[in-house]
């Protein structure tokens, strides 16, 4: 594949960054674009000079000139969605949270195995070389031995009952929008699902997670604290701290482009700048899977993509929570 042919589904502002980052890349062309609206596809494919406009996400799934789609819609319809792009025999890039919840994820990766289809989780993070970095030092052994990942990602948006932030029916709330970096986060230095968890959380008025503060214990009794929420700014940071040294990575949920690796008392910055604007990675990513021959990423296998769904099922338990229609 000298080129390689991106469908868009969606038209909201994460799916024009992500057209942004595809622009900047010599060997892709976006060739389709879907929406619910055809004109908000017809406007979208005008900014982009894209061919191919869709009034359905069905109708881009289909269509006979993409080698890959990239899935941008609202939480509740990305399991859909990916499944009708794969019966289409198409690769799929799925934009976080990958599903609702975790036996969606499960039917999904179930599909593309069964097809043998590329099956991706967009979480944009994981492929910044940040992170790349992290996965390095977390082999080499640089801290010793991990006993703690301290998240926390908030900020403060404004309320609209209607809009995807607050709407259960859209899969509303703070877990699913910004507290899946952080366990996403835990669960890439771990590697594994926590032994057990223990939460609190703070409900809005429209009956979606506004603030929660959830500790994830690990084998060993190493843990994770986090916290996410939707009623205050944080000064966002990460640290990943063992036995021997830490990192601490401010920013990690936005185009982080540096660490800090503290090791015997002496801290050591470390630059490691990113490419565009930050989605390239994950779209590099997708295309050098796909010429390789790959069904899925090392950076980002299923089986974790799975048990990360279940570790965000198994915190809104405690709360109680569940979206209209499971």
């Amino acid at each position: 594949m000298k080129t390689i042919r991106w469908g868009i589904l969606g038209t909201g502002g994460i799916a024009h960054k992500f057209a942004e980052a595809l622009t900047s890349l010599p060997d892709a062309q976006i060739a389709a674009v879907g929406s619910r609206a055809k004109s908000a596809a017809d406007d979208f494919a005008r900014t982009w000079k894209i061919p191919h406009a869709y009034g359905s996400y069905h109708e881009a799934a289909n269509d006979p000139e993409t080698d890959v789609l990239y899935v941008a819609t609202i939480h509740p319809l990305h399991c859909e969605n990916c499944l009708d792009c794969l019966k289409a025999g198409k690769a799929v890039l799925c934009e976080k949270p990958f599903t609702l919840n975790a036996p969606q994820a499960a039917e999904v990766i179930a599909l593309a195995r069964q097809k043998r289809i590329f099956l991706m989780e967009a979480m944009w993070t994981r492929y910044f070389p940040v992170f790349g970095k992290i996965r390095d030092l977390l082999a080499e052994n640089a801290l010793g031995e991990i006993r703690l990942v301290q998240v926390d990602f908030a900020f403060r948006p404004p309320f609209d009952p209607k809009g995807r932030l607050f709407d259960p029916a859209l899969g509303g709330g703070a877990l699913l929008d910004i507290g899946v970096y952080p366990v996403s986060l835990a669960s890439m230095v771990f590697g594994e699902s926590p032994r057990r968890i223990a939460s609190s959380v703070t409900m809005g008025r429209t009956g979606v997670d506004e603030q929660a503060a959830v500790i994830m214990e690990y084998t060993g009794g190493r843990q994770a604290a986090i916290t996410f929420s939707f009623r205050y700014e944080s000064p966002l940071e990460a640290n990943i701290i063992g036995t021997e040294g830490r990192i601490r990575i401010q920013r990690p949920w936005w185009n982080p482009h540096r660490l800090t690796l503290t090791q015997g008392g002496k801290d050591k910055e470390i630059p490691l700048p990113y490419l565009g604007n930050g989605y390239t990675h994950e779209a590099m990513e997708v295309m050098e899977c796909l010429r390789a021959g790959r069904t899925e990423s090392e950076r980002m296998p299923l089986e974790e993509t799975h048990r990360i769904m279940q570790n965000l099922d198994a915190i809104r338990a405690d709360w109680g929570l569940k979206y209209p229609g499971e």
